[in-house]
């Protein structure tokens, strides 16, 4: 558990409005690393919003597609941003409504519709992938299990890494933190959804990304964007 990890994400590219309304909110342009300053919330001025957006701002705005990997022996960096580029270029780009919603105890960007198309490139991505993804450790494989699997998600984890995929896989570009008070979350979600009023509904997909945390103790950040070719 010594080298930096990888993963595929979805996440809009750096200039899109998506992109800098939602690493305002967070605090964190994971583009650049800088931190950026969050526009006022009056109706959550009770609210500790630093905390509430800890965990997502240390990831960056995403969804996982492919989720963080150590590099298997023999594969560079360099291999897996040239198999990114290989695998983008092959795919074209598709249109998608995405708003904010209830994931559980978390919000996020969630699917507004028919995901068919979303399902079908984490599908190509956990696929397409997996060559590049070191086994897990007996330590990697503990923390996950540390959530209450179902036996089908531990075979998921063991096969392919992360227990949430194909079937159990939820689209999901994590805004919050867990919110486990009802009340707040709805406040919270009523924010959020005027917030991105505008970037609510149909949202183009058009890239993926690979995101890159050089230690387990540092945040994530994009190391490469690439584009879809068809």
């Amino acid at each position: 558990m010594s080298g930096p990890r990888y993963a595929l994400y979805y996440a809009p590219a750096p200039a899109h409005p998506l992109w800098t309304r939602a690493s305002a909110w967070l605090g964190r342009d994971a583009a650049d690393g800088a931190a950026v300053d969050r526009p006022p919330f009056p109706e959550l001025a009770d609210l500790d919003l630093d905390a509430l957006t800890e965990d997502p701002r240390h990831y960056g705005f995403h969804a996982t597609l492919t989720a963080p990997f150590e590099l298997a022996p023999g594969k560079s960096e360099a291999d897996l941003a040239a198999q990114a580029a290989t695998f983008a270029s092959g795919r074209r780009a598709f249109t998608a409504d995405i708003a904010p919603d209830a994931l559980g105890p978390f919000l996020a960007f969630r699917p507004a519709g028919d995901a068919s198309e979303i399902q079908a490139l984490h599908e190509a991505c956990v696929r397409g992938f997996h060559a590049f993804r070191a086994p897990l450790s007996e330590y990697d494989l503990a923390r996950r299990r540390k959530a209450p699997l179902t036996p089908a998600q531990d075979a998921l984890l063991v096969e392919w890494g992360y227990p949430y995929v194909f079937g159990e896989f939820r689209f999901h570009m994590t805004l919050t933190g867990r919110i486990a008070d009802a009340e707040v979350r709805g406040r919270v979600l009523a924010a959020l959804s005027a917030h991105f009023a505008d970037l609510t509904g149909p949202h183009r997909f058009e890239s993926v990304a690979i995101f890159k945390q050089p230690t387990r103790e540092a945040p994530f950040h994009v190391l490469a964007q690439a584009p879809f070719g068809r």
